[in-house]
């Protein structure tokens, strides 16, 4: 299951347990792995590294996931801006209204199942499939 070979792939969440099982989750699909577990470290590595997709968590330090979401989707950054999807505990509907006036890409309430998260991944990633 190499199918994302080439993408890169930037992980923020600032829980270990999460970052691992995602990491575990995504490993097989071949994609290089970038990590932040904080928003200005993940502003930083969207910046220099470009990746192809973002998995932000809303809620980090020192930059909160909507105030990364804003900077990468409409900040100056060179290339063209990542796809986001973004995971979060908070149940309200304001947040995820919000989280789509600034881009994002799709939106994962936890817990989700693994499964659901890879689906949108590869939705987004993946190679176009004629039906």
């Amino acid at each position: 299951m190499t199918e994302l070979a080439g993408k890169t792939i930037l992980l923020v969440d600032d829980d270990p347990e999460i970052r691992q099982s995602i990491e575990a989750a995504l490993a097989p699909s071949g994609a290089q792995l970038l990590i932040a577990d904080n928003g200005n470290a993940a502003v930083e590595l969207t910046l220099e590294k470009s990746p192809d997709l973002v998995i932000l968590d809303m809620m980090l330090p020192k930059r909160s996931g909507f105030l990364v979401l804003e900077k990468i989707k409409r900040g100056k950054s060179k290339g063209q801006k990542p796809l986001v999807v973004m995971i979060t505990a908070n149940t309200g509907q304001r947040h995820k209204t919000y989280a789509r006036t600034l881009g994002v890409d799709d939106y994962l309430l936890k817990p989700f199942h693994m499964d659901r998260l890879l689906e949108s991944v590869k939705r987004l990633l993946g190679p176009e499939e004629e039906s």
